[in-house]
């Protein structure tokens, strides 16, 4: 008979960690696939000749079946019949999307601009709809191994693999080859890859389920009490409506997340028209074989890994003077190798994708410790409102200023806000809502999210053409005057890249004047996000403290004083 206190794989930490990379890795890709075209939107301008409402049809319209209920019903799926079936179907359903996109890119459907279009906004829909359930089942499936030991923690660690998608996606795709296919399929293959990481995990969890399973049987064998799981009900959706404080993390979900991830597909233009940010790599920088590409994928590799020594070493210590030693010698290092690439880093802040990349690189390296700092601390609402004033902040330097430094600083604030916020929501939806029905409430504020995303992804494109009509019509007739000079995409597309880089076109200043988008009003309207997130962050603290969840408190303590 099965011993009902024997250990299973989740008691086991290097099963724990390894079932987190497994299933991290499809989080890194979906990310990366989400995000990378931010940093293609000018040579998609130039080389396919996309205008700014079509890139924002293409990447808003991503969200469109998710917004219509379909990661709800991954969430019922993911509730009826576990991760595996939810991950498989939903992570097959994003690689095929994928695929689809590359191949329209190449022109494999037709090479006119408009089947182009047509044939990628098919394969982002059908990404866009595995893409939302997969994160649901990464955060359900860290619960599941997580609950009870360092769940904030491997959230945030698995929060961290999707902005290092986010952030090498954003940096490196335009570096691949200059031109939009060869990115595109490099983004689709890598989906692939970490596909079959899953595929490898399905079979740890199928051990686990077993190992579970068998143990609860064992327990009701030994004192007669059973535990019956629950079957699917609809009215756990009403269930979750009725609640105030998930209502409350729901909408704060949607205001924070509107304010960030359509701004991220938009920063690195955002940085070379207003900033005078260049638009090309300068020559020089880190390499790896020659490869300029991969040593930048080396060096975000890098600081992701720094990130989590900070932010688990020190704190794994018994001792003071371990914690002490462990983080000198961490940030001794970290600053000696900063130091060594200070070359590549000055390059890279003068670079519009590199420097953009600073918003998910700052989630990577503080996700991890401000979610150790909740698993050991608490405080889950108030860093809500914290991070809503960082968000704040962030878009008033970037809107109304002209400043590069009071930028910079921006970006470094919403990084930071990026980072605190969904350390601190999702362990808080654990709380709040009971495992069994996770994956239903997961998905229900990814719906509610995509509303928001779906608005602001395609209407920032769309506000940026309409508060500047003159650009649009003088970089129309410039393509067109270029076409007519017997140029090809791709070397219209690297003489409008020489024309707006202040280091390279002494002509930059006419350029600047008749080309370059003013993103003030577009950018600006994110604030009022910023405003929203606070109240309803606010408003959950208050909820919190009707209801007795406990957001205040340590991961495994309840507001009763009973551990969870």
């Amino acid at each position: 008979m099965y011993d009902a206190k024997q250990k299973t794989l989740k008691d086991s930490a290097a099963m724990r960690w390894l079932a987190l990379l497994l299933v991290s890795g499809l989080m890194l890709a979906t990310y990366w696939f989400q995000d990378f075209f931010s940093g293609l939107k000018g040579m998609m301008e130039t080389q396919m000749g996309f205008t700014s409402e079509e890139f924002g049809r293409l990447i808003g319209l991503t969200t469109i079946a998710n917004m219509f209920g379909m990661i709800i019903v991954g969430g019922m799926i993911l509730d009826k019949w576990g991760v595996r079936i939810a991950g498989l179907a939903f992570g097959g359903l994003a690689v095929l999307g994928g695929a689809i996109t590359a191949l329209a890119s190449a022109g494999y459907f037709g090479a006119d601009h408009s089947t182009q279009l047509t044939f990628m906004i098919i394969g982002r829909i059908l990404f866009g709809s595995g893409l939302e359930v997969v994160c649901v089942v990464a955060t359900t499936t860290m619960v599941k191994w997580f609950k009870g030991y360092e769940l904030a923690l491997a959230m945030a660690i698995n929060m961290g693999f999707g902005r290092l998608g986010s952030a090498m996606g954003i940096a490196i795709s335009p570096d691949i080859s200059g031109t939009v296919s060869p990115a595109v399929t490099f983004a689709a293959a890598l989906l692939g890859v970490t596909f079959i990481m899953f595929v490898i995990y399905v079979f740890f969890d199928v051990k686990l389920d077993r190992q579970m399973k068998a143990k609860k049987a064992a327990k009701a064998a030994e004192t007669g009490e059973t535990e019956e799981e629950e079957e699917f009900k609809f009215s756990d959706l009403f269930k979750l409506i009725k609640n105030p404080s998930f209502i409350y993390i729901a909408l704060l979900c949607v205001s924070f997340y509107a304010a960030v991830f359509p701004f991220i597909q938009y920063a690195p233009d955002l940085l070379i028209n207003k900033f005078n940010f260049t638009a090309v790599l300068p020559e020089g920088g880190f390499q790896i074989n020659g490869s300029t590409s991969f040593g930048t994928a080396v060096i975000y590799i890098g600081l992701f890994v720094y990130a989590l020594m900070f932010s688990i070493v020190p704190s794994r210590m018994k001792s003071m003077s371990k914690k002490v030693g462990s983080l000198i010698l961490i940030v001794g290092t970290f600053a000696l190798l900063a130091y060594m690439l200070r070359d590549t880093f000055a390059i890279w802040f003068e670079n519009g994708s590199k420097t953009a990349s600073l918003i998910p690189l700052g989630t990577i390296i503080f996700t991890p410790i401000f979610g150790n700092y909740v698993d050991r601390k608490g405080k889950a609402a108030s860093l809500m409102i914290l991070g809503s004033l960082l968000l704040i902040f962030a878009h008033i330097s970037l809107s109304l200023f002209n400043n590069v430094t009071l930028a910079y600083a921006g970006l470094f604030s919403l990084g930071i806000a990026f980072s605190l916020v969904p350390a601190a929501m999702w362990p808080s939806v654990a709380k709040i809502v009971p495992q069994r029905r996770l994956g239903t409430a997961y998905s229900s504020m990814f719906t509610i999210q995509n509303w928001g995303l779906g608005a602001f992804f395609w209407g920032i494109g769309a506000l940026l053409q309409k508060v500047n009509p003159a650009v649009v019509a003088n970089r129309a007739a410039l393509n067109e005057e270029l076409s007519g000079l017997g140029m090809t995409q791709s070397e219209i597309s690297e003489e409008i890249i020489k024309m707006k880089d202040p280091l390279i076109d002494s002509g930059f200043g006419e350029y600047a004047q008749k080309y370059l988008y003013d993103y003030t009003i577009p950018i600006f309207i994110l604030v009022i996000c910023g405003v929203i997130s606070i109240f309803l962050a606010y408003k959950l603290k208050q909820a919190d403290k009707r209801q007795g969840y406990g957001l205040e408190l340590p991961s495994g303590e309840s507001a009763d004083g009973t551990p969870e």
